[in-house]
Parts: structure tokens; C-alpha cells; sequence
């Protein structure tokens, strides 16, 4: 991969994961029998930080939950060896609640339907809303994000990192590569 640009440094983030907050807040009236779950890896870091905007701006604990996708995903069979499976941790109820399913990146539509997938072997929710923190194009399924940070256009030779400190040792930032 060769690096192109760094598309949002750590402040742009920030101000892009509370502006998802703020939308959140204001398109279900508050937070109300609301959730966050976070598609494993970096989706969990995109929900806890809206949880974090949302615990400061509302006053408000929204649950938070992580969702591993490994068996839901369309794709296993191609994987090589064998899956690396990471538990998931919903303690909560999601039934009749309005489930906000966070990931950092929505590329072809995919993760988000084995989320949605992974959603309803927990229960049933009232609503599934996506937030993405980068939507870069390219659906290959009739999926869209409801809250967007920022609308990157891509090509399909380039490719979107997005770093947290937790899972990359380094800053949070959103860079473009190229193959």
C-alpha cells in the first residue's frame, strides 16, 4: 500500500463523531430505549465514542455493545484458515429498542447486512439505524448509512485506514492508500 493523504486527523474526527451524536439525539427524540452496538474492531471504537458524546451532551448512559460479525459474513468460505472469532458482548436487551449498529467504514454494504444479520440472532429490535464514521461508495447491496462523518469517493484501487490508538499504537486519523 502506498500512502495518498491523511483524510481526517483527530480533531475532524471528533467533530464528525459529534455531529453523528447530535443527529442521533435529534432524529429519535432524545435517547429514549436507544442502544449503541459496535461492529468489531474499529466500529466498537466509533460506538463508544458517540456514547461519549451522547453521555455529554444529553446526560444520558446509552448502552453500548459489541457485535463480532465472523459467522454471518457471506464471505467465510473464502477466508483463509480458520476464523479468528471474538465474542460478542450485548449485555442488554435489544428487543423493541432502536439499535444505532457503528462501524468506521461502509465500502460495499456487506458488514452491515452480517451485522444486521448478527442483530436478530440477539432478539428484535423496533429500529437498526447505521452510523459510519467514512462512507467511501461502492454498494454492492441496497444498504445506507443514516449518519455519516464524511463522504470519501473512492476508487476501487484505493483503500480507507482508519487508526485508533486501541487497536494501531498510533493517533486517530483517517488516511487513503493506494494498492
Amino acid at each position: 500500500m502506498t500512502f495518498k493523504s491523511t483524510l481526517l486527523d483527530e480533531a475532524a474526527v471528533g467533530r464528525a463523531l459529534r455531529r453523528i451524536s447530535y443527529e442521533i439525539c435529534e432524529k429519535n427524540h432524545g435517547t429514549e430505549n436507544l442502544c449503541i452496538v459496535g461492529i468489531k474492531r474499529r466500529g466498537v471504537c466509533v460506538a463508544k465514542e458517540i456514547q461519549h458524546n451522547i453521555r455529554k451532551n444529553e446526560g444520558v448512559e446509552v448502552p453500548v455493545g459489541v457485535l463480532d460479525i465472523t459467522f454471518y459474513r457471506d464471505d467465510l468460505s473464502e477466508q483463509s484458515g480458520f476464523p479468528t472469532v471474538n465474542d460478542t458482548v450485548v449485555p442488554f436487551d435489544i428487543t423493541d429498542k432502536t439499535v444505532i449498529l457503528a462501524d468506521d467504514v461502509i465500502f460495499t454494504g456487506r458488514t452491515v447486512r452480517a451485522a444486521i444479520d448478527a442483530l436478530f440472532a440477539l432478539g428484535r429490535p423496533k429500529k437498526i439505524q447505521f452510523a459510519a464514521l467514512i462512507d467511501r461508495g461502492h454498494r454492492e447491496l441496497p444498504i445506507k448509512a443514516d449518519y455519516v462523518g464524511k463522504n470519501v469517493p473512492t476508487s476501487l484501487s484505493e483503500i480507507i485506514k482508519v487508526t485508533f490508538p486501541e487497536y494501531d499504537n498510533c493517533d486517530i486519523a483517517v488516511s487513503l492508500y493506494s494498492k
